[in-house]
């Protein structure tokens, strides 16, 4: 009768083991899946404004050549993929396009109100590009939303990508999703050109910040509640 009772508790101990294991190599599999999710975002974008804030602020570099330093990746990252995958990389090339912009904005100099209004480009830029790319094939934010909502989780993203296939109201619902932000960022530019030119130089100083701020707060509220009805049709999907 001890015997037994051994036995069933060594049972007992390595069953308890082997799931330990397997919940461990589960969470491993899910954290690599995440974290070659958000490489793209790491690739194409963090790593190219890196770059800029290392040259620009900590070697001291002119902003021209910081620039065009930090351009180097996403412009490598684009020609690849039309070479390589006879694909876009809209990332990579929306830091392009706005490294670019930057670039040629630097011309400008001058007329303070010129100045100010100068700095609302970018966003326009980077707005008018994720409008564009909402009634593509893949929205950009896409890039930056999937992981949050996958979590890295097999089951997730393949419900993701099922949904993306076949279901039009996802497809509607992850282009919202860019829109929101597209227009956030459009109107953000169109709030400091207009302050630009009907508000004194002093005050514009301070209130672009404010602006960009406002903006940013805006976009997270509205695309939240995007953000969770596609997640919401994700999980209900992948169980």
């Amino acid at each position: 009768m001890a015997t037994i009772t051994t036995t069933a508790a060594i049972d007992t101990t390595e069953q308890t083991e082997q799931a330990e294991q397997t919940a461990k190599s589960g969470r491993s599999e899910a954290t690599a899946t995440k974290l070659a999710a958000l490489r793209p975002l790491a690739v194409d974008v963090a790593v190219p404004l890196g770059v800029y804030f290392a040259a620009h602020s900590a070697l001291g570099l002119g902003l021209v050549p910081s620039l065009a330093l930090s351009s180097a990746v996403p412009a490598v990252r684009t020609v690849a993929g039309l070479l390589r995958e006879r694909t876009l990389n809209g990332l990579a090339l929306l830091m392009l396009v706005v490294n670019t912009a930057g670039i040629a904005l630097s011309a400008i100099s001058g007329d303070p109100r010129l100045m100010l209004a100068k700095d609302g480009a970018i966003s326009s830029i980077i707005g008018i590009s994720i409008i564009v790319s909402a009634f593509g094939r893949r929205p950009l934010m896409t890039a930056g939303l999937k992981p949050f909502i996958v979590k890295g989780i097999a089951a997730r993203d393949a419900a993701w990508e099922r949904l993306a296939a076949g279901s039009a109201a996802f497809r509607r619902q992850e282009r919202t999703f860019s829109l929101v932000w597209g227009s956030v960022l459009v109107a953000e530019c169109v709030a400091r050109v207009v302050g630009a030119y009907t508000l004194p130089v002093e005050t514009m100083a301070w209130l672009g910040t404010v602006f960009l701020v406002a903006a940013i707060g805006v976009g997270i509220l509205a695309g939240n509640v995007v953000a969770e009805r596609i997640a919401h049709r994700v999980v209900a999907d992948a169980e």
